[in-house]
């Protein structure tokens, strides 16, 4: 052995090691990278993983059933508040369209809130005898008569659609601004396009 050699003592294993002066450094980092790795813990987790899911398409039977429960409760809140309102569901229909869309002819009334002939006929003279609306006939064409609100009529409506807006609110207040417009976007473009099929 040289005579300025050192004899190295490791700690770790009981090993020896010799080692020149000048090679302390690799001596010592040796020793202390061997140290590290006897002193490393491994730690193997033992997790399971049963199923991986993934979201599913829903089918259009469902849509249909989920899209039919929502419009009758939405429709059983739309009638309760109706009746509060001292009017039948027809005569507030109607009364509606007049005051968003002005005076308008018996049948073209009709289209709008889904009333047969006979039901619109029925529902202007009811409502013509409370005083609420009157039929005018059109200056353009004699053969036309146009259904106006009183001005108690306006009144009346006025007061009760301010209180239907906010029983149907109550409704939609658990949607976002967000969540409402693209509610609106998709029932439209599925209403488009179950008229497109039944237009062939």
């Amino acid at each position: 052995m040289h005579s300025n050699a050192k004899r190295w003592n490791e700690a770790v294993g009981g090993a020896e090691i010799e080692a020149k002066p000048e090679d302390s450094v690799v001596a010592v980092g040796f020793a202390a990278d061997r140290a590290a790795r006897m002193h490393t813990r491994v730690i193997y987790l033992d997790i399971k993983i049963d199923r991986v899911s993934f979201p599913t398409m829903e089918n259009a039977p469902r849509i249909r059933l989920v899209l039919w429960k929502a419009a009758k409760a939405v429709e059983m809140v739309d009638r309760a508040s109706i009746e509060g309102t001292g009017l039948l569901l027809s005569e507030f229909t109607i009364m509606e369209v007049l005051l968003h869309k002005g005076p308008l002819p018996v049948n073209t009334i009709g289209e709008k809130v889904l009333l047969t002939s006979g039901s619109m006929t029925a529902a202007v003279k009811r409502l013509e005898n409370k005083g609420f609306v009157a039929r005018i006939q059109d200056s353009s064409d004699g053969r036309v008569f146009n259904v106006h609100l009183t001005d108690s009529g306006r009144e009346v409506i006025e007061a009760a659609f301010e209180k239907h807006a906010s029983n149907l609110e109550m409704i939609a207040e658990v949607l976002t601004a967000k969540e409402r417009n693209e509610l609106v976007r998709l029932l439209k473009k599925l209403g488009c396009r179950a008229e497109k099929l039944l237009a062939g």
